[in-house]
């Protein structure tokens, strides 16, 4: 009897053990067996519905699907903006540093702004600054300079989004001609510096996209340029693709792929751009209709899937937290601004393959959240090739300027850009869609806010937001 007394006592010690055992590793009590949470937010700038669909007949034909309309949920979100004199007043249209701030922030602020409070100019707390200290590794990437209004949101705070480098910190002009005072940002004054500097010392593990101009130069104060001191910061310096496939385990790395934004991969046939169309006496003449080619340009720049992979190898490597990466496809926009279609089709695309290779990774990497949304909508209509008003007596059409793409279907489509008659178009104020793989489906609402979209992600990675 005491034989059997014992060993049933073993035996319930043992089931004990092994059911304590089952909830470590299940999650239970034990932080250090937990996998870690990773975050990847894909940014399509001025991607909104018009660009997606564009886009999608473009690539893929009407009937088909882009990678993006197989995710497992999606939202809508509103894009909020304030006037900087008044901050309670609403200003109806974003642009990408106000809008990227909102998503970076949590806070609504006004246009121009990098992390920075309308009005008093107070500085934001941001996702990157908030994971690092934390303990998860950050990183963005983008084919735009990386001192760009988006990526900058995410790392660095200025008053104008035009500071990204020394030189134009005081007494500079944007664009030639706007004016640009970061006077309260520069070191002397107690500020933290221009984006590039910021940078430098944020706690970003990984940059990639353009900018290189803004690095060359000098360092406030310093005679060393920004380059060398980004090395003294103990960040290992890329400026080619095959640099890529190499693995830097111990480096915060910095890689420079043009002296400013990427090339494009597509463009108009022949480097064509929009075109007016031209009343005549037959009623009207429309630009001819071309397809897109490839960008000569391009070349050996690194895609923007490339980019992400490596990015994603990167963070995650030794990664006990997890990371938060931002990757964004960023001439959508600014080919709009130039009235280019294919221009943005083929960052659209670029966008899309990035977003398979983020899915391939949340496939083998379980707590893996992933989101793509834009910051804002952007100026590119897609309307009737032929008016459905055109009759021989009238001359109907667009008083823009149209982009009549061949699309491989052998149907014409018809862009329209018309937001002003200047040499760049406008953002517009629509509400811009919000895409999320399974992980995030239960966690996102049908309609929230960029400010709403931030809360989302600080909470998934159990961030600390006071």
């Amino acid at each position: 009897m005491l034989l059997i007394s014992k060993i049933a006592l073993y035996t319930v010690v043992l089931l004990l053990v092994c059911a304590q055992a089952g909830n470590t590793l299940a999650g239970g009590d034990s932080a250090a067996v937990q996998s870690p949470k990773n975050v990847i937010l894909i940014i399509g700038d001025g991607m909104d519905d018009h660009q997606i669909s564009i886009a999608r007949n473009y690539l893929v034909g009407a009937r088909g699907r882009l990678s993006l309309d197989s995710m497992a949920h999606r939202s809508v979100v509103q894009v909020l903006t304030v006037d900087n004199a008044q901050p309670e007043k609403a200003v109806y249209v974003a642009d990408s540093a106000n809008s990227a701030s909102a998503i970076a922030s949590g806070s609504v602020t006004s246009r121009a702004r990098i992390a920075t409070s309308a009005g008093t100019d107070k500085d934001l707390p941001t996702l990157v600054e908030l994971a690092s200290a934390a303990g998860f590794r950050t990183g963005v990437v983008t084919t735009a300079s990386v001192t760009d209004a988006t990526p900058a949101a995410f790392y660095a705070h200025t008053n104008l989004r035009y500071c990204e480098n020394p030189s134009m910190m005081k007494d500079a002009l944007a664009y030639g001609r706007v004016p640009v005072d970061c006077s309260q940002d520069l070191k002397a004054n107690g500020g933290l510096g221009s984006i590039a500097e910021q940078l430098l010392s944020s706690g970003l593990d990984l940059a990639f996209g353009g900018g290189q101009k803004h690095f060359a130069m000098s360092g406030e104060g310093s005679s060393k340029s920004l380059l060398v001191h980004a090395r003294e910061s103990g960040f290992e310096l890329l400026d080619s693709k095959a640099q890529l496939d190499k693995q830097y385990p111990n480096k915060k790395i910095l890689g420079l792929f043009a002296r400013n934004t990427l090339p494009v991969i597509l463009r108009g046939q022949g480097g064509r751009g929009a075109e007016a169309a031209v009343p005549n006496q037959n009623g009207v003449s429309l630009p001819k209709a071309m397809p897109c080619e490839n960008n000569p340009k391009f070349a050996d720049t690194p895609s923007l899937k490339l980019m992400t992979e490596a990015a994603l190898a990167h963070l995650s490597r030794k990664s006990q937290a997890g990371f938060f990466l931002m990757v964004e496809s960023a001439s959508i926009d600014k080919q709009s601004h130039l009235r280019n279609a294919c221009g943005s089709i083929g960052e659209v695309a670029q966008l899309n393959e990035a977003l398979d290779s983020a899915l391939l990774f949340a496939q083998a990497h379980e707590n893996t959240l992933i989101i793509v949304t834009a910051d804002h909508g952007q100026a590119a209509q897609l309307i009737p090739g032929v008016s459905l008003y055109s009759n021989p007596d009238l001359a109907i059409y667009s008083p823009g300027k149209l982009f009549r793409i061949v699309t491989p279907e052998g149907a014409v489509m018809a862009v329209n850009y018309a937001t002003n008659n200047f040499v760049s178009e406008e953002h517009t104020g629509v509400n811009v869609p919000l895409f999320t793989n399974e992980v995030g489906k239960d966690i996102l609402p049908s309609m929230l806010t960029q400010p709403d979209l931030f809360g989302v992600m600080s909470d998934y990675l159990g961030l600390d937001r006071q």
